[in-house]
């Protein structure tokens, strides 16, 4: 099955007296990288959030925020003692350098400190919220299964438009065969007319050796192993759109070989149809390497 990479979610829950909003978004990305913004002094949450999303998700660059309120009037901050103690030991070393610098400084009041970073954080849960962290985690189980069905749906619009964009590429392979197989009758009087004529001017020329040369330069502008390659590749991605497995970075690898074998051909075209459907079978390659960009 086919999922996109981009996808968003958002989810509420409660628990006690505490509220609290989750909000999961993802975009395009070469591996798993995850931005995480999460409330401080819940021990154990980052790491299981990180498992959590670790677990269901392979590809995208994926941002996850959590939000923790309480109604008002019910507090939710507190202070950090350890924090407020390195704070009131800086500024006193400040103030003491200041001093014997010769350096007046204004003194601080309660606000400033209370002002830096770190000193005020959010209550720590009580003893009514020891289970605050298997709840969150239980929420977010919820949320991942929104934010994986969201991606599952984008998913099979993008699979819908590859295996078109497929089809279509298919059909440009067969449509070469049946041009190199038109193409191959005219190659093969060209070259017998070239024979004769290079037979007539240079008479001592080994006739053996130039019809050796002449059918090698026809192997080398026979394309049959290039749409052999391409009929190949499409029905390997056809597997791939049908696969379980996250598919992105196989189909974008597959992509490349496509792209390959439209340059080869086209090299080898040797005729203005051939070259036209070459360039557009390159066009068609772009397009799909552009949604497989998307994909998982």
């Amino acid at each position: 099955m086919i999922r996109s990479m981009t996808a968003f979610a958002s989810r509420r829950g409660s628990f006690g007296d505490l509220q609290w909003d989750w909000d999961l978004r993802g975009v395009n990305g070469r591996g798993l990288e995850l931005r995480l913004r999460l409330p401080e002094g819940i021990e154990g949450l980052e790491p299981g959030v990180r498992a959590a999303l670790s677990a269901r998700l392979s590809r995208g660059n994926v941002s996850l925020t959590l939000r923790l309120s309480r109604p008002a009037g019910e507090g939710g901050f507190g202070i950090d003692e350890a924090q407020l103690d390195r704070v009131l030991h800086a500024l006193e070393h400040v103030q003491q350098r200041a001093f014997a610098l010769g350096v007046t400084l204004n003194q601080p009041n309660a606000a400033d400190v209370l002002a830096q970073k770190g000193v005020v954080v959010a209550a720590p849960p009580g003893e009514a919220e020891e289970g605050l962290l298997p709840a969150l985690l239980g929420d977010l189980a919820g949320l991942l299964d929104d934010f994986v069905a969201a991606r599952e749906a984008e998913g099979r619009a993008l699979g819908s438009v590859l295996r078109d964009q497929i089809d279509g590429i298919a059909a440009m392979a067969d449509e070469a065969a049946r041009l190199a197989e038109a193409r191959r009758e005219e190659a093969r009087e060209a070259l017998t007319g070239a024979l004769r004529r290079v037979l007539l001017d240079v008479p001592e020329v080994e006739e053996a050796r130039l019809a050796q040369e002449l059918a090698l330069i026809a192997v080398k502008a026979d394309v049959t192993e290039e749409i052999d390659r391409l009929r190949a590749h499409v029905a390997q991605a056809r597997d791939l759109l049908a696969d379980d497995k996250p598919a992105g970075r196989r189909l974008d690898f597959l992509a490349q070989e496509f792209n390959r074998e439209a340059n080869t051909l086209l090299s080898k075209s040797g005729s203005a149809p051939l070259s036209r459907l070459g360039l557009d079978l390159k066009a068609a390659i772009d397009q799909m390497r552009e949604q497989v960009q998307n994909v998982e």
